[in-house]
């Protein structure tokens, strides 16, 4: 496009590289073989007296965009290594497999070339079924667990049975991975409690979609039908690690009974925390509150079980 060089998504995609790199960290990629690249940022020195702390991304972008208001506190206390998943930012493969499994495998492939063998993990949205997925094939390597507002225990039923908004898993398709300003505006409504998308110009949407939403777009929704194709709730492995599962109370796109349910299913092995007057994104909407609950629960010895005070916006639900 003539007017590239003054996209406002280009010049925050710049930002944040700078970001990340004074907060620590280094752009690095890993072959992890048979036509598999992930690329991660990684601490320019890994420290081995800290723990170390693994943030993965959900649909909505790269890894950048969705954890940087979090590399640099965190990495005053953790090792931060923070991957873009297969077919974000620099990672992708020449394998036709696209379950968060697979994923997985290639995450801690990656962590495991990088030369870390124990680590914490926080994942979102689609990134939570990763890090749900690493926790149950890798129980040795995975220390603790974060998953929020992803709907791991999901059924395949739950969409006829009118759980969610949207009516087919096309219909999510096209939302989630719009390609639209009216679809993006769609995205936003169902993402955000308050929903930043009053003033914001139809050029500024269709900036974002073509700089972040259209590389890779076959193979994102053949992630997004893959998480949904055949699940069942009796396939789901019980994780065993430390685990806090942190939700908005109002998501749209993972609705709170599903925290709900993926607290019985774990045998209330796990802290659920809600917080309120926020939506799915609750990275971008609670980012204070969200480091808040992460830090008192990472931060913990394994051996203590985390406790969570109510406060007026957020909830510890036993």
């Amino acid at each position: 496009m003539a007017n590239k060089c003054f996209s406002f998504t280009s010049s925050r995609d710049w930002c944040y590289k700078y970001s990340f790199s004074t907060s620590g960290l280094k752009s690095t990629t890993a072959d992890i073989g048979d036509g598999t690249f992930i690329h991660y940022w990684a601490p320019k020195t890994h420290k081995p007296n800290k723990p170390t702390l693994l943030l993965i991304h959900g649909i909505g972008a790269n890894a950048m965009w969705q954890w940087n208001d979090f590399v640099s506190p965190l990495s005053s206390k953790f090792n931060v290594y923070v991957p873009d998943l297969l077919f974000f930012g620099d990672s992708y493969t020449t394998r036709p497999e696209r379950s968060e499994s697979f994923q997985a495998q290639c995450l801690m492939k990656a962590m495991e070339a990088a030369g870390v063998c124990k680590m914490s993990l926080v994942g979102l949205s689609y990134g939570g079924f990763v890090a749900y997925s690493m926790a149950a094939q890798f129980p040795d390597a995975v220390e603790k667990v974060v998953i929020g507002c992803a709907g791991v225990c999901l059924e395949d039923k739950d969409m006829e049975d009118g759980l969610f908004s949207v009516k087919s898993v096309d219909e999510a398709v096209s939302v989630l991975l719009a390609q639209t300003p009216q679809k993006l505006k769609e995205l936003l409504k169902l993402s955000f409690y308050k929903p930043p998308i009053k003033n914001v110009p139809s050029c500024f949407l269709s900036d974002f979609i073509d700089v972040m939403c259209t590389e890779n777009l076959q193979e994102r929704k053949e992630l997004i039908y893959a998480v949904h194709k055949d699940r069942k709730l009796s396939n789901l492995p019980k994780i065993t690690q430390p685990t806090m599962i942190i939700w908005g109370e109002n998501d749209q796109v993972f609705p709170l009974e599903l925290a709900h349910r993926l607290q019985r299913h774990m045998e209330h092995n796990a802290e659920l925390v809600v917080l309120k007057k926020a939506g799915h994104a609750i990275n971008l909407e609670k980012p204070k509150e969200f480091y808040s609950y992460l830090k008192s629960f990472l931060c913990l010895s394994t051996k203590d079980h985390p406790k969570y005070n109510s406060n007026g916006d957020s909830q510890k639900v036993d």
